[in-house]
Order: C-alpha cells, then structure tokens, then sequence
C-alpha cells in the first residue's frame, strides 16, 4: 500500500474542566521528523505526544499543535486558606491596636493576598489525568491523519500504475525503432560510399564491417532490458505493504540513467523522440515519488 506523506488530522476532547485539542499537519520529509508545540505548562507532556503520534507515522515531517484551555462553561471550584485568612485577620487587628490606625482590613485587601484563594483539588487531579488524556487525544488525531495520507497514497499509487505503463510502452516501442537505426545507417552508408565512387562497386566486406561496428556501438538492448526489468520491479514496490517512497526514487533515477543512455546512442530521431517522451514522463514520475511514505 502507497501511503502520502501530506495530510492532516484533528481531535479534540473535554475533561476535568480541560478543553484538549491537537492538529496533526504532515509534508514530506527525508525522515521521520515530529515537532510538536503546545502551551509551555504542559511541555513536560511533549515526549508522550511524540511518541504517541510517531506510532503511525514512519517517514515525513508531522507539525503537531496542542492547545489545552479551561472550559468557560465549567464552574471552578476555589478554595480558601483559612489558616492564612485568620493569620492576616489578627496580625491586622494587633497593628491598628498597637498603632492606633483607624482603617480595617477589608474583603479586597484579603483576596489580594498571594495563595489565599486557590483553584480547587479536582483541578489537581485532572493535571494528573493530563498526559493520558493528552496522549488519547494525540492516538485519535494521529488516526486521523493516517486514514488521509492512506486515502491519498491510494491515489498516487493508481497514478504512478498508469505512469509505468506508459514507461513500458516507450520501451516497447523503442525495442521495434533499435533493428531500424542500423537498417537506416546501413543505407546511408552505402548510397553516400556510392555517391563518392561514382558507381564504382563499394568494398561490401569492408561496408558490412563498418555496420557491425555501428550495429554494436547502437545496440540498446542491455539498457532496455534494464528499463523493464525496473518497470517490473516499480510496480512489485507499488503493492508492498512497507515504506517505499525511496526504493521507488532510486528505481527512477535508475531508469533515468538508462533513458539518458540510449539517448546518447540514439542516432535515430524517431528514438531521439521516444527518449524525450521517456525522461518527461520519469520526472512527472519522480515528482508524485516526493510525496510517498
């Protein structure tokens, strides 16, 4: 299965008081990198996010944004240090006996003391829950993720099918132009030998050698024979269940390279033109190749 290396997934989830939300943004990557950011609060949780979110990922780059707040609509229990409240209570009573001050100590002078008010334990608790919640949160858009990435891997997998059958048909078809180059050559050698001798009868053991030579240093058999055993091979990598993207971009570089070669014999323009149908159709090839898992 070819899956993409681009796609996107979202979760979100409500606990304890805690509106969790985490978007999964994923574009190809030479490996498997995950960057995530989140509320520095919460950093010491990024490692589980991490770990979480690379389980279905093995290659590309994942920009993982958290976002965790409290829920508006859930009322926040608070406490009181009453202990404190009373310790400020007295030592204001003591300093305006001993002092003779007038003024007394009042509501908003209490709740501006540091620590008097507090958010209540089962806010604690759900700190506690945090990283499980976190981590579920991460698994589900993660999931998410996944399924798009498959969704279009299954497209460019049916893309590149038709691709290599096109490349196949070009090898096809240069196979039928190669006994024709030598043929051509063969022809206008010895119309252009007759040219210069002037109907004087040419040496045809010394022509039949010189169209060997041409014949040997022409022949693309081997490079054709290499392109379909890739072709082959390509489409074998397309059904595998494993992370080809790169066997895949090194079999069309290698296919490339063969291209490239019967384009350096090629002293034929019907096969000059095959060759450049081949190489335009390798890089739209290897373009779609970037994306792949």
């Amino acid at each position: 299965m070819v899956i993409s290396m681009t796609g996107f997934g979202q979760a979100a989830r409500t606990t304890d008081g805690f509106r969790i939300q985490i978007d999964l943004k994923s574009v190809n990557h030479r490996y498997c990198e995950i960057v995530v950011r989140m509320p520095r609060e919460f950093a010491r949780y990024e490692n589980a996010v991490k770990a979480a979110v690379q389980q279905h990922v093995r290659r590309g780059r994942v920009d993982a944004f958290v976002t965790v707040e409290r829920d508006r609509d859930v009322p926040q229990a608070v406490e009181i240090d009453w202990s404190l409240a009373m310790g400020y209570v007295q030592a204001a009573e003591q300093l305006r006996e001993r002092l003779s001050l007038k003024d007394e100590l009042s509501l908003r002078d209490l709740l501006a003391i540091p620590g008097l008010v507090a958010i209540g334990q089962h806010q604690e608790m759900a700190e506690e829950r945090m990283e499980a919640e976190l981590v579920a949160c991460a698994v589900e858009a993660a999931r998410e993720l996944s399924d798009m990435r498959e969704k279009e891997g299954a497209f460019l997998q049916s893309d590149l099918m038709q691709r290599i059958g096109t490349m196949e048909h070009y090898c096809s078809t240069a196979s039928g132009i190669a006994p024709q180059v030598v043929q051509d050559y063969a022809g206008k050698l010895r119309a252009r030998i007759e040219e210069l001798l002037q109907q004087a009868p040419p040496d045809e053991q010394r022509l039949a050698m010189e169209i060997a030579v041409f014949a040997d240093r022409a022949s693309i058999a081997e490079e054709l024979t290499r392109l379909q055993s890739h072709c082959k091979q390509f489409r074998e990598l397309l059904k595998s269940s494993e992370p080809v993207g790169r066997k895949l971009d090194f079999l069309v570089q290698e296919m490339n390279r063969e291209a490239n070669t019967i384009g350096s014999k090629a002293n034929h323009a019907q096969l000059a033109s095959v060759v450049v149908d081949m190489k335009a159709e390798l890089e739209k090839m290897r373009e779609q190749i970037q994306n792949i898992e």
